[in-house]
């Protein structure tokens, strides 16, 4: 189960940001979904960065350029990334090493291929031990 590749899980297609996008708007959008993390990645779809709610936390505390903010000034732009054919267990070691919740997945030439969560590998853990939930069994598929 660990040793499957990330592909087999990850989230293809995720929501991304541009490095321009308007950072107001884009906590909207967050706050919206409901989601901590959101790819950064240009035009070429290369991953540029992470904005996460942290990010967007430090930038309320100081009160920054305040509606003219960009992603670009508030982004996490040193991300640890992992590719679709590493394993699940890797991705799970840096969550539990890094705290990280969010890992993006690009190949080799560094485009955004998907996403993988702490919440992706414990999904897949559980539903290859409990193939037929009987509680939550809505919120697993829906996920």
């Amino acid at each position: 189960m660990l040793n499957e590749q990330v592909r087999r899980i990850m989230r293809s297609n995720p929501i991304v940001v541009s490095p321009h996008d308007n950072v107001k708007e884009v906590s909207k959008m967050m706050v919206k979904k409901r989601v901590q993390q959101l790819p950064v990645v240009d035009e070429e779809n290369h991953l540029v960065g992470l904005i996460t709610a942290y990010d967007l936390w430090k930038n309320l505390l100081n009160h920054k350029k305040g509606d003219k903010l960009k992603v670009q000034d508030v982004m996490t732009k040193g991300v640890l990334k992992i590719s679709p054919k590493d394993k699940v267990g890797t991705a799970a070691e840096l969550f539990i090493d890094q705290r990280f919740k969010t890992l993006p997945v690009v190949n080799l030439k560094n485009e955004l291929k998907g996403v993988i969560t702490a919440f992706d590998v414990i999904k897949h853990c559980y539903q290859k031990e409990y193939p037929n939930p009987i509680l939550y069994k809505e919120k697993l598929k829906d996920q």
